[in-house]
């Protein structure tokens, strides 16, 4: 565990040394504050991500619901998946309503972010009084 903490800790270093698609995920947290600051917290998951949708339309931000995605093993499709948004075909979503963020989502993000081949992931949870987000952005390959 202590060597996925310091891989974490590395990428997040370098999103802090350069904004990943900087723009179009302050526009996306933009929207999640939005919905975060007109509902609160509380609700099912599925509530918040009907609200975002309807909020990422609103401000015109291209998005797909429930984006399907292939895992390969060995050339092989071993499995298929959903991430909750996919933005503008670069930015994975994945949205919680728990009482916190845990390194289970965070690995989540980044098994996301490799199979799709997407470098940035924005971890949204809105079940704390104030919205968390959190940046997970994986290096090109």
């Amino acid at each position: 565990m202590a060597r996925t903490q310091e891989k974490i800790s590395e990428s997040e270093k370098a999103a802090n040394s350069r904004i990943v698609h900087e723009k179009l995920s302050y526009a996306v947290i933009g929207c999640a504050q939005r919905v975060h600051s007109a509902l609160g917290p509380g609700f099912p998951e599925n509530v918040y991500h009907r609200a975002l949708c309807r909020e990422l339309n609103r401000a015109g931000i291209p998005f797909a619901s429930e984006a399907p995605f292939e895992v390969a093993y060995a050339g092989e499709v071993c499995g298929r998946f959903k991430v909750d948004i996919l933005v503008d075909s670069r930015i994975v979503l994945e949205l919680k309503a728990a009482s916190d963020i845990c390194d289970d989502h965070v690995s989540q993000c980044y098994a996301y972010l490799k199979a799709t081949g997407a470098n940035l992931a924005i971890l949204i949870n809105f079940g704390q009084r104030r919205l968390q987000t959190k940046r997970l952005v994986m290096s090109k390959r």
